[in-house]
Parts: C-alpha cells; structure tokens; sequence
C-alpha cells in the first residue's frame, strides 16, 4: 500500500519538485500542515474543470505572478472557464504574509491591511478560501463540492484527519474551512515565499555591495526630501516589506484594452476599496479608487503594474509617480498620449506623493535599485 506521502508526489511531483531548489524529502517530523497545505496549492480538483489551480495565477517560477500567455496579454488572469477573465492584475503572494489583519486604524483614520488589492479578505486564511468559488477564477458552485472532491481522495481523508481530527469530516464547512487554514499554513511557514535574500538584504548583511548607480537609487528612494516613494513604500517593520499595508488613490488610469476584452461597459470603473463589504458605510465615499500599496520586492520581474495592469514598464510606474510634481512627465511613456484624467481626485493624497521633479539619471538610478529588491531565485528574470 501506498503511503499518503507518495501518493501526494504521485499527483503533484512537477509541482513540488519545482518549488523549491533543495531535494524533496518527507520533514523530520513527517507530514506537515505547511506541506499538506503546498499539495493543495498545486491541485487542479479545487476547481470546477479540472485545469486550474492556485499556482494557475500565483506562479512559483515567476515569483508568484501570472505571466501566461493568453489573450489578457498578461495583465489579467484566465480563470477555470478559459472565456472568463479576472478583472485585476494578479498579485504576487510574496511576502503576502506580513501583511496585518485588514482593520480600521483610528488614529490614522485609514484602512490598513488585509488580502487582495481591495483588503477583502480580512487574512490569508479568508483569502484562501476565496479564489476556488469566484466564477472568474476557479468557478466551483459552492464549499460543499469543494468538501466532496476533497473527501473523495483517500490521501486527504488520511491528512485532514491527521491535522484535524475525525470531526473535521462532520459538516463542509468544516472541511473548507481546514482547507483555507492549510494553504494560510503553507504560505506563512515555508520560507520560499518570503527568503529576504536579495541583493538588498545581502548589502545589508555585508555581503554584497551596491554599485554607484544602485546607491543613488538607494539614497534617492528613503530620502523624504527627494522624492514620495518611501512615504508609502516602507513598512518601518523588523524586515522591510516596502509597503505600508495602507490604501491610496493614484488615479491609476483605466485599462481600455481590458475594459474591451473582457466585454465591461465602456464606462466601467474599479471602485477598488469602496467595493469592500466590510468598509463602513460612512467610509465608502472617500474609500473609491483606492488600492493597496503593493510590496515592491520583486517588482522588477513582476510586471505588469498597478491593479490593472495598465503599465508595462517599471519605468513607466516611476514616471507615472513623477508626474505628479513634474510637468514634463505630460504623457505616458508607452503609449506617447497624456495621462488619462479620472474623477474624484478629492482622495488623492496631495502630501504624500509631494517630491521634487525627478532627472532622467534619478528614474534610472531607482530602477537600479528596484531591482535589487529581487530575491535570489527570481534575479535570472531580471532584464539587463
């Protein structure tokens, strides 16, 4: 007889093997939660054809982006059904475990947290739980199919015992709600999606060191005085994330081709946190257009930008950024037309992006730096 733990390399050996770089050994311990949790990542029955699964959009060989090639052109994600379309750019999930429960700070008063770009799902475990129902993502009608394709491998009636208990098996949601907490587990646990083995993080170990252009970018980004990126890309933690966690309107201009592609109304807009169910009311106003600031590690090798996609280039992003202080920077870059003007710029927040304008040489010496933010695994990706 076979044990559970060759069973789960027998359906998902590609997956696992490549996840990371060291030989796959079974733990010291045995089975782990972590690794129950890393097979379901890589599981296609979590959705409703077959053909999809969590590493579908949150690739592990592109530093956990979705760079497939579809008729999307990358910037939104293909779901199950292979005729529907997410309407965001896809996240990478790296570093996704730092961020705090989503919450109201009440001295700040701003929302602050939480998963996706809109913070609706409230942890990674809510999150989890999420992809597998949504009808443009993995489709499955319901958790209680989830819980039977589930209970229908022996394997995972043998693991959700083990980890859960006999009980775990007495109503679907129960079983679901195992299931959201393993893959939360794998993501918090294995070091893969958070190894802080950049160039960066090895300068500041002493054992790298920047090069002149790298430092300028360096100097330039944390310095207040010079330009806006620190102001909302420093998380001031233990580890730097480069990212405040918090919800800012950028204006980001609408994506006409995805708008068309996926056969929304001309007029359409991403509302962003103001589409949250769990904003209070009297918030929901000045919450539009707002969206979590994203972590810039691995920014260089997970394009396309903003939530939907709409920039190719980091240089465009910091051009864009640019804009805001620098009259010159009057038109995008890749498309050589000006900046498209959105509504309800009340919320844009004025004293935050407010910096010098920026040189040609600044907006290459932060991309230099940018860069170094890639980890290890990821810096083949990079483009010279």
């Amino acid at each position: 007889m076979k044990t559970a733990f060759t069973l789960c390399l027998m359906l998902t050996s590609t997956p696992l093997l490549a996840l990371e770089k060291e030989a796959r050994t079974m733990p010291a311990g045995g089975m782990d939660k972590a690794l129950m949790g890393q097979i379901l990542f890589f599981d296609d029955r979590l959705s409703f054809h077959g053909n999809q699964n969590c590493a579908s959009c949150h690739s592990p060989d592109t530093a956990f982006v979705d760079l497939r090639e579809t008729s999307a052109q990358q910037m939104v994600s293909q779901g199950d059904d292979p005729s529907k379309f997410g309407r965001r750019n896809s996240p990478t999930m790296l570093y996704a475990k730092f961020a705090p429960d989503f919450h109201f700070d009440e001295v700040a008063q701003e929302y602050v947290g939480g998963q996706f770009w809109d913070g609706r799902a409230k942890n990674l475990a809510q999150q989890s739980g999420m992809p597998p129902l949504d009808p443009l993502e993995m489709g499955m009608p319901n958790q209680l199919e989830v819980a039977k394709r589930l209970y229908s491998l022996p394997m995972y009636r043998q693991l959700f015992t083990q980890f859960y208990g006999q009980e775990v098996w007495q109503s679907y949601e129960g079983v679901y709600a195992a299931m959201e907490d393993a893959l939360a587990t794998f993501q918090t646990e294995k070091r893969l999606l958070a190894p802080f083995d950049s160039k960066y993080d090895k300068v500041l170990e002493g054992k790298a060191s920047l090069t002149a252009l790298e430092e300028k970018g360096r100097e330039l980004f944390f310095d207040k005085s010079k330009t806006s990126c620190s102001n909302c890309h420093q998380s001031q933690g233990e580890k730097e994330i480069f990212t405040d966690f918090r919800y800012h309107n950028l204006q980001v201009p609408r994506n006409l081709f995805v708008i068309e592609h996926n056969g929304l109304p001309a007029d359409f807009e991403d509302l962003g946190l103001a589409e949250n169910p769990h904003i209070k009311p009297e918030h929901q106003q000045a919450a539009k257009y707002k969206f979590k600031t994203p972590t810039l590690r691995n920014v260089a090798v997970t394009a396309p930008y903003m939530h939907n996609g709409i920039f190719r280039e980091l240089r465009t992003v910091i051009e864009y950024i640019d804009h805001f202080n620098n009259p010159a920077r009057a038109l995008n870059p890749e498309t050589g037309k000006p900046w498209e003007k959105l509504p309800f710029a009340e919320n844009l927040p004025q004293e935050k992006l407010k910096a010098r304008a920026l040189t040609d040489e600044d907006i290459e010496a932060l991309e230099a730096f940018l860069k170094t933010l890639t980890d290890e695994r990821y810096e083949p990706l990079l483009k010279d």
